[in-house]
């Protein structure tokens, strides 16, 4: 029997239940795959972060309750709070190798901002389970590693309608779906929906803005902007274009320390 270190984070926003809640979990060494995915499901949040020392630098994987993620913006920002906040790491820049290569997190007061890899989207077809599940046609399609659909207003962000039950019939793994539009009080605004996953609408999600920021960058020719996720939970994320790497940052809050029990 293992105990093991356990934090609960909400992270992109500065109050308690909204933003992205992650479980984040410190290890001397790996794991069996099959357990941390064991772990992240008994979580049962959307993402549960794993990190190691190695040396100055940090290892760091992301499984959701049923696969391994290549990239998760809210629970590496999760983890710098962690590492930053509660391990009182010394030091404004943590940098981590994962499977998307090194990302870098800076802290900046009370944001930490990201260093992700630019996924531009480029045009693409709408499958025909995607389009079935959606109430409203979008004006433009995109795809990286997600489907952008793009809509015209806000409102329609805000009241689409997604039938769940033929969303499902696609796998996108480890993708989802992203709609996305003009914001009436920030630069963008979006949703993000994950086929065939426990959590279906994801609450506020760092790594699809590897895709929206260059897109709304482009289309509103700025490279700094203000988005906004409009789940029920909420998040704010500011984002900057700089080429091949966005920046993203938010604020986090600590809902809990603990540890668990852990045997196999």
């Amino acid at each position: 029997m293992m105990q093991l270190a356990l934090y609960q984070i909400d992270a992109f926003t500065d109050r308690l239940f909204a933003g992205n809640p992650a479980c984040v979990m410190p290890l001397e060494h790996w794991l069996p795959d099959e357990v941390l995915l064991k772990i992240a499901r008994e979580n049962a949040v959307a993402e549960t972060a794993f990190f190691i020392p190695e040396g100055n630098d940090f290892a760091l994987r992301w499984f959701t309750p049923e696969i391994e993620m290549d990239l998760c913006g809210h629970a590496t920002l999760a983890t710098a709070h962690a590492i930053h906040t509660i391990l009182q790491h010394p030091g404004d820049e943590l940098r981590f190798h994962s499977r998307s290569g090194l990302l870098k997190v800076k802290v900046e007061g009370a944001r930490y901002v990201l260093e992700f890899p630019s996924r531009p989207p480029v045009p693409a077809e709408l499958p025909e389970s995607i389009r079935l599940a959606l109430d409203r046609m979008p004006v433009a399609v995109l795809r990286s590693r997600d489907y952008v659909l793009v809509y015209a207003s806000e409102t329609d962000i805000r009241e689409i309608q997604i039938d769940r039950q033929i969303l499902d019939r696609i796998n996108l793994d480890p993708g989802g779906v992203v709609i996305t539009a003009p914001g009436s009080d920030c630069d963008f605004v979006s949703r993000f929906f994950t086929p065939q996953a426990s959590i279906f609408e994801d609450p506020v999600t760092g790594s699809a803005h590897c895709s929206l920021i260059p897109y709304w960058s482009g289309q509103l020719g700025r490279k700094e902007l203000l988005a906004r996720q409009l789940s029920d939970r909420g998040g704010t994320l500011y984002c900057a274009d700089q080429g091949t790497i966005v920046k993203i940052a938010g604020e986090a809050v600590t809902y809990f320390t603990g540890t668990c029990r852990v045997n196999w």
